[in-house]
């Protein structure tokens, strides 16, 4: 049954990614000037009008990484007080949220994170995401997505051989999310635990070779490569019926 979907932040790399595959509902991916996540009423108002059945939000702030340590302001209002304010409204008109968070929201110390994992953010990007999360989480009506995806082809020209991670591509995710949309709770979402070096020589053989110092302070894990055992068993079960 075909759903009306909103999805927030669609100029954004996912959000673009979205824009240009075929997609078995009815989509509509608003400008930030007519779904301002700052402006509750304003969003009430636009998701009435549309009768939306349900909220992909990926909209917030990510990158660079440092912003989120300069800017702390910038960071607190895009990623935890606009889901907040998401969350609030998809609350009050019934609507169904779907959440995208991060892997980083693990201590990113051993690896393999189920969704019943502590959580100990490893950056201040991460804890914006959990801020998010926390408002989320009171909603029941709703689905928050532990992801870890990256550009095809990999952006850069270098790749720690010692971090390990579970990348996954923005198609190989985007053909996923359509899977779990009516699913409550949280889901990891990811690919093959590996290191980033040998992820990335894959597509681009040209890669370097560089390894994370113990002591680095970009807020970078070592091993923060997930658990998607539960993500496999949803997929699964959908392809048998």
């Amino acid at each position: 049954m075909k759903k009306r979907i909103i999805v927030t932040g669609g100029s954004g790399r996912f959000g673009n990614y979205l824009k240009n595959i075929k997609i078995n509902h009815n989509v509509l991916f608003p400008k930030k000037k007519i779904f301002n996540i700052l402006n509750p009423i304003v969003l009430k108002k636009y998701l009435k009008k549309n009768r939306a059945d349900m909220v992909i939000h990926l909209a917030g702030l990510s990158r660079p990484m440092s912003i989120h340590e300069k800017d702390i302001k910038k960071s607190i209002d895009l990623n935890i007080i606009g889901t907040a304010n998401i969350t609030k409204v998809c609350s009050e008109l019934n609507i169904k949220l779907i959440y995208f968070s991060t892997h980083y929201v693990y201590p990113g110390v051993k690896g393999s994170y189920s969704e019943r994992d502590n959580l100990l953010p490893v950056n201040n990007y991460a804890w914006s995401k959990l801020g998010g999360e926390c408002a989320v989480q009171l909603y029941k009506n709703s689905l928050i997505l532990r992801v870890c995806m990256t550009e095809k082809p990999f952006l850069h020209k270098k790749a720690f051989a010692n971090v390990k991670t579970s990348f996954m591509y923005h198609e190989d995710v985007a053909k996923i999310l359509f899977k779990l949309i009516n699913k409550r709770g949280v889901i990891n979402i990811g690919g093959k635990a590996e290191f980033v070096y040998n992820f990335a020589k894959k597509n681009n053989p040209n890669v370097k070779k560089i390894f994370l110092k113990k002591d680095n302070k970009i807020g970078m894990p070592f091993d923060s490569s997930l658990n998607i055992k539960k993500l496999h068993k949803i997929i699964k079960k959908n392809s048998n019926n």
